[in-house]
């Protein structure tokens, strides 16, 4: 993707005319790799087919597909001209942004730059700007687009008072993600500013997502300050945005035509009066673009043209994604939609001109616009739907046979033995409307409570972070007051108590599924979760009777949540017919010290409930109604696993020495400063993985310095002389944070995730550096990189910490990297010569080598790192490390595996990181084997063909 930096800007050029701006382009370009010697021809060729004036001095230079085999790699400079160059047709070029794409790359920055243009020229501001910096701060720093369409519409509303009007407008703009819960406090009544002809006014600035405008009014008379109220604008105000629209306004008041507004019968008016987005009521048409790399320049410039011949408004849209239209009439606005092939496009047209214009648009993009194009590949024949009742009467799993036994993956050691609990969700019947929004509000009031007493309970009896966060999400989510706001609306419309949380419940976290840049993808799941918690409650239906004796759960998947409310004293064990052992779910299992097994398959579900069940956690193993015999060896295995628990605890603070005399590090992974003096406890000589993530999402903006300083220095004591090693802020892909938006990736586990996304932020990341740096004193402390893959994201981020330290020395400092990318793993020789140490990351790494989504419903349990492909990957990266003097650990879920740890030590690894409550198992693991006895075993493992056999080679021997 395109990042623009200074280093990307050439200040204060000169050219006669177009032409040789075009060469000194190319020749930069080429000076700078980007691109070879004949990709001048292409541009030339480009401007020859229509001129890449973007608008208000600024033209976007690129070649054309006839020269992408001329790009090197994917790049972009700009080159500032502050006395102009005649690009033509009277058109005067101030900046020119030379663009080198392989492929449809360019719509990336065309998005970027169209959306920074706002109504006022940059023409003027690009001949006295002084510096590079001053140039991106004009592009990146464009006015956003005041939103103001239909949604944000609504007459005659049935309001009883002003206030009650008001808070109808502020729930257009939380609808319709403008404004996020605070913004309401910022409004009092008593700010209200009259317009005159009953028009009012109140605005704020805080708790703004983007600027936007709604407009309501009363279905009956109200007043305000003694005066009539026919209608209400709720301004969002963020920047400049709002400052056409306000003039547009005061000319409407100044005309005598506000009383228009107020009166108005249906929301065109209104917005073909204000020159909002009028969509809604005009015909409409939609089309597919077929150009190969999308609505690019030259393809936005016809369109354009041909609107321009029709004397109405056109507007266009992506079809179902929701977003604002744009006129086809700007070429920049066309630029902004950034409208790739396959996309839909949806045209929208002034009545009065849409019989003429919206055949010709939709022939002229259908038809190419002036490219050859190839048509798209024809829609699959759509399955025949079948009836609900042929669903219905799926046949269910067969039943497990008395005495089977069921592999499945393992995913949390221990042996448990009890009766199957069966729990599926249920479906619930519910009526839609209610008897009065006052009876079904004092229903809801009551089973709200309820649920957040019953989590508070479960809150009391945990003590494991991971899982108190989890809860008090939950309390949050369930006291969150617009939330609340949004039910009351439904209520007052005649729905009943349930109908109206559930559609809440699911509009909301649809909402958050769809905007992967404003929270975290779990909290969707958490809403979906407490949902249900509070339609059970309101139907009064009463959990599913748990067994007298600690029983076993079986669920198709287990999400956290589901873990999170379990009693670990009731529940034996857990079993489920999906999931790996690196899901979520199984690494708080383990956290609880519950044994389970995981992706055991559907039949499992099959079980009646009761059926006695022996589960293997440790062998993935699963034994349905087994004999007195079989029962008896388990429990003589419970009791020397206990036994053994028992003596590891008691030698838990001893060091992790194999019989040969080969020492192994054992540290611990935390979450969480918390944590720290827990794991010290438990025998934890060090943390291998302090993940700071925890960090930054427990606040609603980036944390500054002394806030992280605090948290860093409390592990730092905690740990009294222990290393400490940090992992730099990790979110991205599947991590995104609330107020670090990001875009939508088709695949965000392979995009902008861990330093790559840090390093485009380097302000955040330079703080978090700050903070260590700073709480570190003579405490020692290893910084390590995230997802680094290359050398030049470890040069990029290593030189940061170079920089700072000079400022704040830290005297026992090493700073290295997580080996999770099999690049990195791949050229560990070249990076062991700069870096302090490794850390092998196997959960990602194993994701990455087996191409399996390790969070992937069907696949996740073949994703075992315990593959030879992985094995050979940490072979290589010890060996690199060792040949350099450097250590290496790993802090993958692998490292607490009981068969994985004869081959990590066998490979040479120096540390293992585990979770605390499996340090004083991983020591006595370590202190059973003899150390050549494993290189041996490693060796023999590398060179076989699969996990399994892996597995079984470890059994046989350990």
């Amino acid at each position: 993707m395109f990042e623009l930096t200074v280093q990307c800007v050439r200040m204060h050029q000169t050219a006669a005319d177009k032409a040789a701006a075009l060469e000194k382009l190319a020749r930069t370009l080429v000076a700078d790799g980007l691109v070879r010697d004949g990709y001048l021809a292409g541009l030339m060729a480009r401007e020859a087919q229509g001129s890449t004036y973007l608008g208000q001095g600024i033209a976007i230079p690129h070649g054309t597909p006839q020269t992408r085999d001329q790009v090197r790699s994917t790049g972009i400079r700009l080159l500032h001209f502050p006395e102009g160059v005649d690009w033509g047709d009277g058109q005067r070029v101030y900046l020119a942004i030379g663009i080198a794409a392989r492929s449809d790359e360019h719509l990336q920055v065309l998005q970027l730059l169209t959306r920074a243009l706002g109504e006022d020229d940059l023409s003027l501001a690009l001949q006295e700007v002084t510096t590079a910096e001053s140039i991106l701060e004009l592009l990146k720093g464009g006015t956003p687009a005041l939103m103001l369409d239909d949604r944000l519409v609504t007459l005659g509303v049935a309001a009883d008072d002003v206030e009650e009007l008001l808070w109808h407008a502020v729930r257009l703009l939380k609808r319709t993600a403008c404004v996020s819960p605070g913004f309401a406090s910022g409004l009092p009544l008593v700010q209200a500013l009259p317009l005159g002809q009953g028009l009012w006014w109140l605005s704020s600035a805080q708790a703004v997502l983007r600027p936007g405008l709604s407009f309501v009014t009363p279905a009956r008379p109200l007043a305000l300050q003694g005066q009539p109220v026919t209608g209400l604008f709720c301004l969002a105000s963020q920047g400049e945005a709002s400052q056409a629209l306000l003039q547009r306004l005061c000319d409407l008041l100044i005309a005598g035509r506000g009383a228009e507004l107020g009166k108005a019968s249906s929301s065109y008016t209104v917005l073909r009066a204000l020159g909002g987005e009028v969509a809604a009521d005009w015909p409409q048409a939609r089309v597919a673009l077929v150009n190969a790399h999308g609505l690019h320049a030259r393809p936005a410039q016809i369109l354009a043209e041909l609107a321009q011949c029709f004397a109405g408004e056109i507007r266009v849209r992506l079809a179902d994604s929701g977003c604002a239209a744009v006129s086809v009439k700007s070429m920049t606005k066309l630029l902004a939609l950034g409208a790739r092939r396959g996309q839909v496009l949806e045209f929208l047209a002034e009545p009065d001109i849409a019989n003429d214009a919206l055949p010709a648009l939709i022939e002229v993009v259908a038809t190419g616009l002036g490219e050859a194009v190839e048509p798209l590949p024809a829609a699959p024949e759509p399955s025949p739907e079948i009836p609900d009742r042929l669903l219905d009467q799926a046949p269910p799993p067969l039943p497990l046979p008395i005495g089977e036994r069921v592999q499945g993956v393992a995913a949390s050691p221990g042996i448990a033995i009890g009766p199957a609990l069966i729990r599926t969700h249920r479906a619930l019947e519910y009526p839609q409307r209610g008897e009065s929004p006052q009876v079904e509000l004092q229903r809801l009031g009551v089973a709200l409570e309820q649920v957040v007493a019953d989590i508070g309970a479960l809150l009391e009896k945990t003590h494991v972070p991971s899982i108190r966060n989890i809860f008090t999400t939950h309390q949050a989510l369930l006291r969150d007051p617009a939330l609340r706001e949004e039910i009351v609306g439904r209520l007052e419309q005649g729905f009943s108590a349930e109908a109206a949380w559930v559609d809440e419940i699911d509009a909301a976290a649809r909402q958050q599924e769809a905007l992967d840049d404003v929270l975290l993808a779990e909290r969707a799941a958490d809403l979906r979760d407490i949902g249900r918690r509070v339609l059970a409650a309101l139907l009064g239906c009463e959990a599913e009777a748990e067994p007298d004796e600690p029983y076993i759960l079986v669920m198709d998947e287990v999400a956290p949540s589901d873990v999170a409310t379990l009693d670990r004293e009731r529940v034996a064990g857990i079993l489920t017919a999906r999931g790996g052992a690196t899901a979520h779910s199984a690494i708080i299992a383990r956290a609880l010290g519950i044994p389970a097994v995981v992706g055991a398959g559907e039949a499992v579900l099959g079980l009646a409930g009761g059926t006695l069940l022996l589960l293997d956690g440790e062998q993935g193993q699963l034994q349905i109604a087994p004999d007195e015999a079989g029962l008896a060896q388990a429990r003589a295995a419970c009791e020397q696993r206990r036994r053994h628990q028992d003596e590891a605890d008691a030698r838990r603070l001893e060091p992790a020495v194999t019989r040969d005399g080969h020492a192994v590090e054992i540290a611990a992974n935390l979450g969480s400063s918390d944590e720290a003096a827990t794991a010290v406890a438990l025998g934890a000589e060090a943390v291998g993985l302090l993940r700071t993530e925890l960090v930054f999402m427990g606040h609603s903006q980036a944390p500054d310095q002394m806030t992280q300083q605090a948290e860093y220095s409390r592990v730092l004591a905690a740990l009294d002389g222990r290393p400490l090693v940090v992992r730099t802020l990790d979110v991205g892909g599947d991590k995104p944070l609330p107020y670090w938006p990001l875009p939508a990736e088709e695949n965000p586990f392979l995009g902008v995730r861990g330093i790559r996304l840090s390093l485009q932020r380097p302000e955040i990341l330079d703080t978090q550096l700050r903070a260590l740096l700073a709480a570190a004193a003579d405490y020692p402390l290893r910084i390590m990189f995230p997802m680094v893959g290359g050398v030049e994201e470890w040069h990029a981020a290593k030189s940061r910490v170079d920089r700072l330290r000079e400022a704040i020395p830290a005297k026992n400092l090493q700073v290295g990297i997580m080996i999770e990318i099999p690049s990195a793993a791949l050229i560990a020789p070249v990076l062991a010569q700069e870096v302090d140490f490794f850390s092998i990351g196997t959960n990602d790494l194993t994701q990455y080598t087996l191409a399996i989504d390790r969070g992937h419903p069907t696949l996740s349990a073949q994703a075992d790192g315990l593959h030879p492909a992985v094995l050979q990957l940490i072979d290589m990266t010890v060996t690199a490390a060792h040949a350099c003097g450097k250590w290496v650990g790993v802090c993958g879920e692998l490292a607490a595996d009981n068969l994985a740890v004869p081959l990590l030590v066998g490979l040479g690894v120096d540390e293992l990181s585990v979770s605390a409550r499996s340090i004083a198992l991983i020591k006595a693991r370590v202190r059973e084997l003899a150390f050549e006895d494993c290189r041996h075993l490693a060796r023999r493992a590398l060179v076989l063909p699969g996990a399994q056999a892996v597995r079984a080679l470890v059994m046989e021997h350990c």
